[in-house]
């Protein structure tokens, strides 16, 4: 242990010494209750990273005596799976009861966690999943029935300080040095509330320091925080910056870039599914109708990696971004909405114009409700000119096609149909 980091060092070795978390392990904790009944059932642990999710499932099973074994969703099967609960059937190591914990579980994909539900139900194992992802929308219902979800709050600035000082106080490597916490807030900000971090940032700016007293600043934070050592962050700024480089990168139709981005997304332990769904909005955003395939290549994408799970489906990602990158691109759609919205905080709630609106009863009828509306399939074309804006907005035009040759095919046919109506300012 003496080589261990400090994070590993202070890890709690019993429910009294975890920080926060007074709802589950503190006294009239549910948690804590449950233990004390010996009646565990499987669980989904919520919560930001390093709030102590993998110590409790430790913890847990310690303090009931279960065997106890851990998988990974980023690197372990079906076939992994199936291995632990064919062994925890047995005697030894893996008898009954025995826990299996699932580190970042929101990455397994259905038929992962299709393969849990057996010996959930079974009672086989109790399975403790961890995630940081709300697990309504990333655990799959029938394993979420029969599982109780338990949520992790993130660590207050207090809890991150108290945590600190007992560090300082009771790990043998420093509670004989002399160490002033003149300066946090950086140390905060480099931890984004994480416990591990933010024990292992501490302890590089003291090394950084040198033998001898060491004083805590905000420079000495950042001078070690933006070093080569600095690792990729998800809930910090690097986490956002690396994400801006990506999509300006898909924007900027440069797909060597952008899947040097991906890579650092997915080297860093990004979730997939958060690169997925960026794609899916520039599809929108950036692409729309000079390339409508590109909506339904990025969406296909999101539900194929949810589909097939980590690590393949960075392929996926990977042909997905590349095909976005070398797309056409046009913001029209994006703009379009943005000037009707801004039209509505403008002009407020105008009246629908009476040809347009429904007329379900002939009292209805009788005030002019619908009438005058022309059934544009009974025009040439499909096409019968009348009025469809609010009488104050007539002739307002919102939708601007791109200069692409999808959207110059846009622009002809609204020109064909209504001539100098919706003339651009």
């Amino acid at each position: 242990m003496d080589h261990a980091p400090l994070a590993e060092r202070m890890r709690p070795r019993e429910l009294d010494e975890v920080v926060g978390q007074e709802h589950l392990v503190g006294p009239d904790g549910i948690l804590r209750k449950a233990l004390a009944s010996g009646m565990l059932p499987s669980m989904i642990l919520w919560g930001p990273p390093g709030v102590g999710k993998t110590t409790l499932a430790r913890l847990i099973a310690e303090r009931l005596k279960r065997p106890f074994h851990t998988l990974s969703a980023i690197s372990s099967g079906v076939k992994d799976v199936r291995e632990v609960i064919a062994k925890a059937g047995g005697a030894g190591l893996f008898s009954t009861s025995a826990i299996l914990f699932i580190d970042e579980i929101h990455r397994f994909s259905k038929a992962q966690q299709d393969s849990l539900l057996g010996a959930v139900e079974q009672g086989t194992i109790t399975l403790i999943g961890a995630t940081t992802e709300n697990p309504s929308f990333e655990v799959i219902g029938a394993l979420l029935s029969r599982c109780q979800v338990y949520t992790l709050e993130p660590l207050t600035e207090d809890l991150l300080l108290a945590l600190l000082e007992r560090a300082m106080q009771e790990d043998a490597q420093l509670k004989g040095r002399t160490i002033h916490l003149q300066e946090t807030a950086a140390l905060m900000r480099a931890s984004g509330g994480d416990a591990r971090r933010l024990l292992n940032t501490f302890e590089l700016c003291i090394k950084a320091a040198g033998p001898g007293e060491v004083t805590i600043t905000d420079d000495l934070v950042k001078e070690v925080v933006q070093g080569p050592a600095a690792r990729y962050d998800k809930q910090g700024e690097q986490h956002y910056d690396i994400v801006s480089a990506f999509i300006k990168s898909l924007r900027g139709s440069d797909p060597h870039a952008a899947v040097y981005w991906l890579a650092r997304m997915v080297e860093g332990g990004e979730d997939p599914l958060f690169i997925a769904r960026r794609m899916v909005i520039l599809a929108s955003e950036d692409i729309g109708n000079a390339n409508p395939n590109a909506l339904l290549m990025a969406t296909t994408s999101m539900q194929a990696a949810q589909l097939i799970g980590w690590p393949e489906s960075r392929i996926i990602l990977s042909q997905c971004a590349i095909y976005l990158a070398t797309s056409p691109k046009s913001n029209s759609s994006y703009l379009a909405i943005g000037k009707a919205q801004q039209l509505v905080h403008e002009t407020g709630d105008l009246p629908v114009p009476l040809h347009l609106r429904n007329a379900p009863t002939k009292l209805m009828k009788d005030i002019g409700y619908g009438k005058g509306y022309g059934y544009s399939h009974e025009g040439q074309g499909n096409f019968l000119e009348q009025e469809f804006l609010p009488e104050a907005l007539s002739g307002t035009a919102i939708y601007e096609p791109g200069n692409n040759p999808r959207e110059k095919e846009h622009a002809a046919l609204l020109r064909r149909l209504w001539g100098d109506r919706y003339t651009q300012d």
